[in-house]
């Protein structure tokens, strides 16, 4: 089925860390914002970064989070063939416009969630992988990784870039 992305980059003129899935689940989509899947650990896994035991439930709160800490959010495809959210499904992809955020916020650290996106970045983007980590995938679909493994994961890339993004920036 073709699908074209439902959602604008998250971000705003103070967002230094982008985080690139590769498209919408399905649920995501049906709950209108990134990372929507209950059984995704994306929230779990930044919220554990942060050092908070509070984890962002709505979507009023992922947004405050991610301003707080100053992360953007997009995807690395705007429109593909898909079947339900499985990215190895991922046909015919058109790549998003990444100077839609890029022009708009500082981004020093791009970091991909999952080896899909990884993979499109690099087909798509080469011309700032200098700027891009791979992460292991937050998915429920990714059973290689148990959440205290993404979490040690995610913590050795942050500190291995030297990306500082998980200082808290509001109250």
């Amino acid at each position: 089925m073709r699908l074209r992305h439902p959602f604008a980059p998250y971000g705003d003129s103070r967002s230094s860390c982008l985080i690139l899935g590769t498209f919408p689940s399905v649920r995501s989509r049906e709950s209108g914002f990134y990372y929507g899947h209950p059984r995704n650990r994306f929230w779990k896994v930044l919220a554990f970064l942060a050092k908070t035991s509070s984890i962002p439930q709505t979507q009023e709160e992922k947004r405050h989070f991610l301003q707080c800490y100053r992360i953007a959010l997009w995807d690395v495809v705007q429109e593909c063939d898909l079947q339900k959210s499985q990215d190895s499904t991922i046909t015919n992809p058109i790549p998003v416009d990444l100077s839609q955020i890029l022009q708009k916020a500082p981004i020093t650290h791009i970091f991909t969630n999952g080896a899909k996106a990884h993979q499109l970045f690099r087909r798509f983007f080469s011309d700032f992988s200098d700027k891009e980590n791979a992460l292991p995938s937050t998915s429920p679909a990714n059973a290689r990784y148990n959440l205290t493994s993404l979490q040690k994961s995610w913590a050795t890339a942050l500190e291995v870039t030297g990306c500082d993004v998980f200082k808290r920036h509001c109250s």
